[in-house]
């Protein structure tokens, strides 16, 4: 076997009780075996140009992708590299609320034969679908081939390929989702609002961060956390909403009996919002499925507390609000926050400092276009965010590489029994964690082919430990070698001590505004 351009292996040494993580860079089958299989794209999008073919071939059934794993860049490249001097132009946008689109165009060759139709049909699928995720939306535009762009409007439909699609966002902007195929000339233009968020740190406030197997909140007197703590909770099994409200306010309480008074509350929560009513979400997934009816209940959470308060209050998805942490404590802009939790959580702040409006639901975005990828659960849909960045896709890849779990064992200690066994030098623990770096070097490209952004912030429990460490350093040098102008471009960061210190809750709790006139005493809601 000749000598690949990276031949790299990871392994770690534990010595002594100071059971500290070292790197070592030497040559092996071991990490040849991954490296064999990742793509290079062209130098359009910062690397080597490598294939002209079409990467899967796909029938009307079905792609067979030529690799384990399909990088959504090299399926982009690919197609690029087979442009000839005719081409056609793809055109996809999604409508959102008060008219805002989002519209990406796929340039394509102007003759494709029966196979390359179906790829690239396949690839436009994938960037809709991404989009969808991204931004959100209820209608959905495309212009180009109707061989490429009418199999692509079919899905979305009731009975359709991304039917969970469909009814996720017909139900989240209360209205069905359509998909339309109009002249280039009729295509809708970007069309974006950017929201500024000043953080201050004034009054007495409160902070929340609702995730899946618990919440944190704290309290801030004049910028100084004076409370801080985590509430273990299971939201997604539990189908009664006053379970989710009465525990939210019971942690309140809590916080508030440590402020002389409470002046604003703010909040970050998994799942979507639209304005400060909760979308489709994880935490109330039993809700929706066996106890529909009182859904609409749950969906108010965040009216009904802020009626109970009578105070500033304001709630954003805790992806968005990971990103603001990190504007706050570094005093960076153009983040991208990937928290790596029970589900992929990501947020963004854009270049000039601004939230964008976006939802940002990449968990079920698609990172990886070999249909034969890892379907996730919930959605049906196979390589998406979910599979990849969160205690599911370290579930998934355990398992294959023969971990055994009791059937009882809910992820966050499949997760422990992992990183216990990477500590112990577990090479299955190993393989685990430099598949999910691989996994990250691709997606970084791929995230920036629709967020313009220089610093991604790497956060959640996948990313702790010695497994943390050897996904950071897989992806920083994966990102080298196989897209150099993207690693030139984006800094992998994970959240120093001051960071750590802030915490999403206490980022949220600086968002509300306090007016002048509120800062005299307020009286303890519901005491």
């Amino acid at each position: 076997m000749s000598t690949p351009r990276v031949s790299k292996k990871f392994t770690h040494i534990i010595r002594g009780t100071e059971r500290r993580f070292e790197v070592l860079v030497i040559r092996s089958d071991f990490w040849y075996n991954y490296h064999k299989l990742d793509s290079l794209s062209n130098t359009k999008r910062g690397n080597n140009p490598r294939r002209k073919d079409m990467a899967c071939k796909c029938n009307k059934k079905a792609c067979k992708c030529n690799t384990e794993f399909m990088a959504p860049i090299d399926a982009l490249s690919s197609i690029e590299m087979s442009l000839g001097t005719k081409n056609d132009t793809v055109a996809i946008a999604w409508e959102r609320e008060d008219g805002k689109v989002y519209r990406y165009d796929l340039e394509i060759p102007k003759r494709l034969d029966a196979d390359a139709v179906k790829f690239v049909s396949h690839v436009v699928d994938r960037i809709a679908k991404f989009i969808v995720w991204s931004a959100g939306g209820w209608k959905l535009y495309l212009s180009g081939p109707d061989a490429v762009v009418q199999p692509v409007a079919k899905a979305y439909t009731k009975r359709g390929a991304r039917k969970f699609d469909y009814n996720f966002f017909s139900d989240l902007y209360g209205r069905p989702v359509e998909a339309v195929v109009v002249p280039l000339s009729k295509m809708p233009e970007m069309n974006e609002t950017l929201t500024k968020v000043k953080t201050v740190a004034d009054g007495c406030r409160i902070g929340f961060d609702l995730g899946a197997s618990d919440f944190k909140i704290s309290a801030l007197n004049k910028g100084e956390v004076v409370f801080s703590k985590e509430f273990p909770w299971d939201p997604r099994n539990n189908p009664d909403p006053e379970y989710h409200y009465s525990m939210l306010t019971a942690g309140l309480k809590e916080a508030a009996a440590t402020l002389p008074r409470v002046d604003a509350i703010g909040g970050s929560t998994a799942g979507t919002l639209v304005g400060k009513k909760m979308g489709v979400a994880s935490l109330f997934r039993a809700i929706k499925e066996q106890n529909p009816e009182k859904y609409p209940i749950a969906q108010d959470m965040f009216f009904r507390v802020e009626k109970d308060w009578g105070v500033p209050f304001e709630i954003y998805n805790d992806g968005d609000v990971s990103a603001l942490a990190g504007m706050i404590t570094m005093g960076k802009k153009g983040i991208i926050g990937v928290a790596m939790g029970s589900s992929e959580a990501v947020g963004y702040i854009d270049q000039s400092g601004a939230l964008t409006g976006r939802i940002t639901e990449l968990a079920f975005a698609p990172v990886d276009f070999n249909p034969n990828a890892p379907k996730d659960e919930w959605s049906g849909d196979y390589g998406v965010g979910a599979m990849a960045f969160s205690q599911q896709a370290v579930n998934w890849l355990a398992i294959r590489e023969g971990f055994e779990f009791p059937a009882d064992m809910k992820l966050p200690e499949r997760l422990k029994v992992v990183q216990a066994a990477m500590e112990k030098g577990d090479q299955r623990a190993l393989r685990v964690y430099v598949q999910i770096g691989r996994f990250l070097a691709h997606a970084i490209p791929w995230y920036g082919e629709f967020y313009d952004y220089s610093s991604m912030m790497l956060l959640g429990r996948v990313t702790s430990g010695l497994g943390g460490d050897v996904i950071l350093e897989t992806a920083k040098t994966m990102l080298k070698d196989i897209y150099p102008l993207t690693a030139e471009k984006v800094e992998l960061i994970v959240p120093d001590e001051h960071f750590r210190r802030l915490g999403q809750s206490v980022a949220a709790a600086q968002i509300p505004v306090i007016k002048a006139d509120k800062k005299a005493p307020a009286k303890k809601a519901n005491k």
